[in-house]
């Protein structure tokens, strides 16, 4: 085997461990809504004794959790706000989930994107285009659209030819407003009965129409500047 299948092994291998070890154990009842309600005031006092220790803490946690994409982003999001507020608990969500997002991203794409490429190039041709066109409008838009399991969009992303750079700061920024929102609700956080009934209609509503306004006023930018180039090319005709 060359150098390069024996890395993508290696991480495969480490990242099965790391999913065995999390069932085996039954580490997702730390990672449950319950469990952080329940321990709110022993963890804040962690926070206050030794806050650097237990944010750096959160934030490598936070990473693990979203690279592997395991199940418990949002309540770690909530988790946030709870302990450190929303001015830190926004700033450390916010790093740790792109990080997190980017370095998923990566290992679907070291992985799996030359793969995938080769087997299905035919349909992936397009799809490439689009994102080299669109790229960084279309993953702003989907970021933001709370419909889009945020995991599927760093592991479909990994497929495409986006830059790793322009994916972690757009997704930096498509995912401050969602952010914002469960940080800021998880400083109640004992009122909180269920992740869901953050995203009320309403505000899913919203998010759509955010998330759709950039690349829409980009299309409408292209065709009022392509009428604008053809009116004076039939003028000068």
């Amino acid at each position: 085997m060359n150098k390069s299948t024996i890395k993508k092994l290696a991480i495969v291998i480490l990242a099965l461990v790391a999913v065995v070890i999390f069932v085996a154990f039954d580490l997702d009842r730390y990672l449950s809504l319950s469990y952080i309600k329940e321990s709110q005031a022993h963890l804040q006092s962690l926070y206050a004794e030794n806050p650097f220790l237990t944010l750096s803490a959160y934030v490598a946690i936070y990473i693990i959790v979203t690279a592997l994409s395991l199940p418990g982003a949002v309540v770690l999001t909530l988790a946030g706000g709870a302990l450190f507020g929303l001015v830190a608990g926004t700033i450390a969500v916010s790093i740790a989930s792109t990080t997190g997002a980017t370095l998923a991203c990566f290992v679907s794409r070291f992985i799996l994107q030359n793969w995938v490429q080769e087997k299905f190039s035919d349909k992936l041709e397009p799809i490439n285009r689009g994102v080299e066109k669109e790229g960084a409008f279309y993953l702003f838009s989907v970021r933001l659209i709370p419909v889009f399991p945020f995991f599927v969009i760093n592991l479909v992303m990994g497929l495409t030819r986006m830059p790793l750079r322009t994916f972690f700061w757009v997704s930096q920024l498509g995912m401050l407003p969602g952010t914002l929102v469960f940080v800021n609700a998880g400083k109640e956080l004992g009122q909180i009965e269920s992740a869901s009934g953050i995203l009320s209609p309403s505000l899913i509503i919203s998010f759509i129409i955010l998330g759709l306004f950039p690349i829409t006023a980009k299309k409408i930018m292209q065709r009022v500047r392509k009428k604008v180039v053809d009116k004076k090319s039939v003028e000068v005709k």
